[in-house]
């Protein structure tokens, strides 16, 4: 979905397919926000993009992008695979927005190659979820991180105790097969727990995790992702009855779950 200064554009198509679109906003000052569903939106991005500066010459357009795609490929390793995120952001910079707003970056990567990019962070969210467990629950969460990669980042910004976890991989198709809890795992007993990363796709880290956090003990298990995919509803989590609810922002997120609130942003 594609706002300007929070007015939905309707994208519309020819027989053929080709783009049909019609914009008249004015203004020295323009945002663009992409709450990003899949890549054709792009092309409507460039279009309004380029139309915006025609019939506004000179004026201050920023783009609002939560959720950045393409993080998944955020480099290559054979000749045959093709950088997709680097593609993508040259894109975006051949526009010359005079700022780019994005939320809890995946990969450190997409923050080097997007010209100048601003960070929002996921603290006021993750703060708003802490505080509907503790409201819940009458006690706070012990906080959990997936991965060590997770934990350096998240505790940096939430100085409060915390344990993670070591994934066990297949190496041959990349699947979770298991998970380790490491660090405080002897607190984690008759603990409500929040699960903290920043995207979950199909749910593997957060499912074997919550199964290894219920094996030593833990009370009621919550997630929250800054980004949450569709294919969320495809995978274990959801139907595991291992997590109580799952809370991200409304970034990425499209579909409708009774175990998921979405936190407006």
């Amino acid at each position: 979905m594609i706002q300007i200064n929070g007015q939905k554009i309707n994208i519309n198509h020819y027989p053929d397919g080709s783009l049909l679109l019609k914009l008249a906003i004015y203004g020295d000052k323009l945002e663009i926000q992409w709450f990003y569903k899949n890549d054709a939106e792009l092309f409507v991005l460039i279009c309004a993009v380029k139309h915006l500066r025609r019939i506004n010459p000179g004026a201050n357009i920023s783009l609002y992008l939560p959720y950045i795609p393409h993080s998944r490929m955020d480099r290559i390793h054979k000749d045959c695979d093709v950088f997709t995120l680097k593609y993508f952001a040259d894109i975006i910079n051949s526009l010359e927005f005079d700022k780019v707003t994005v939320l809890d970056p995946h990969s450190s990567v997409s923050i080097a190659l997007i010209n100048n990019i601003h960070i929002l962070s996921p603290l006021p969210y993750i703060k708003h979820t802490m505080d509907l467990i503790l409201d819940m629950e009458g006690q706070a969460a012990l906080l959990y991180y997936p991965d060590s990669n997770a934990a350096k980042k998240y505790s940096e910004i939430i100085p409060l105790p915390y344990c993670f976890g070591n994934k066990k991989h297949n190496w041959d198709n990349g699947e979770i097969t298991g998970l380790d809890i490491i660090d405080n795992s002897n607190i984690i007993a008759d603990r409500n727990i929040l699960m903290i990363d920043d995207i979950i796709s199909y749910g593997g880290s957060m499912y074997y995790s919550a199964l290894a956090l219920k094996k030593l003990g833990a009370k009621n298990i919550y997630a929250f992702a800054s980004h949450v995919e569709n294919s969320i509803l495809e995978g274990n989590l959801i139907e595991s009855g291992l997590v109580s609810r799952i809370y991200t922002t409304k970034s990425l997120f499209t579909g409708n779950h009774s175990l998921i609130s979405v936190i407006q942003l």
